[in-house]
């Protein structure tokens, strides 16, 4: 089920985000300069993989804002939008997302709902948009006191095509939290308190990713989890075939 969004406004790429995003990537830069400086002082107790996963999710951010404002800068930029398989999308941000949600104590786990055939999408517009997501979504959960800690990377079908997103048990994720979120961004360190406790930034970039995509990030439920999620139209044409 996907929740309408009466009025509600995308926000569009600007310096806002870009104030959002840079102080997002400030803790994590923070945490591989303090690990780095463990490290050398005690070789012993190096976590490479903490390092790594700590990089890499700064850096896939980073790579997400960009394509972000690539896309919305330049209007012929249509990203080869082609037929996607939805399930190997979602497979492939579980295995980016993979040591970001180990490191947060978060289970991953894949659900689709019947029988998902291809979506019209541009393949790596969707999966920074997801990935993105994911990283904002992960961070939040221990945060704000989720009580299982999973995080559910879904697609099921609505009337208006395959919804795809990720879902948990954060009741906080609602239509007003995110139209509030929306409103705040740039002007707040942290624009979706009720949802998250850093500045959301992953949240906002798939927001934007999403709209480049002629599509909206909405709050939606998947069996009886919340979330966040876009609709994508599927493919008649093979559908047909």
């Amino acid at each position: 089920m996907l929740t309408e969004s009466a009025g509600e406004s995308v926000p569009v790429l600007s310096q806002d985000l870009l104030l959002c995003l840079a102080g997002q990537l400030k803790m994590p830069l923070l945490q591989i300069a303090r690990q780095a400086e463990v490290s050398l002082m005690t070789p012993q107790s190096s976590d490479l993989h903490s390092i790594q996963a700590t990089a890499d999710t700064a850096l896939r951010l980073i790579d997400s804002y960009s394509l972000a404002v690539q896309m919305a800068l330049e209007h012929d930029y249509n990203l080869e939008v082609e037929p996607v398989s939805v399930s190997a999308v979602l497979y492939d941000v579980g295995q980016q997302l993979h040591y970001h949600a180990k490191s947060y104590g978060v289970g991953l786990e894949l659900s689709i709902s019947g029988k998902c055939g291809p979506v019209m999408a541009n393949k790596l517009g969707l999966q920074s948009a997801l990935a993105s997501l994911g990283y904002s979504l992960i961070e939040a959960m221990p945060a704000v006191g989720s009580s299982q800690l999973r995080l559910q990377l879904a697609a099921h079908h609505c009337r208006y095509g395959t919804v795809t997103g990720l879902y948990s048990d954060l009741k906080q994720l609602t239509t007003d939290a995110l139209r509030q979120g929306r409103q705040l961004y740039g002007r707040t360190r942290q624009p979706v308190t009720n949802v998250s406790h850093t500045s959301g930034a992953g949240l906002f970039v798939a927001d934007a990713l999403f709209s480049a995509m002629n599509s909206e990030l909405k709050v939606s439920r998947h069996h009886n989890l919340y979330g966040l999620g876009a609709v994508l139209q599927p493919n008649h044409q093979l559908q047909l075939v």
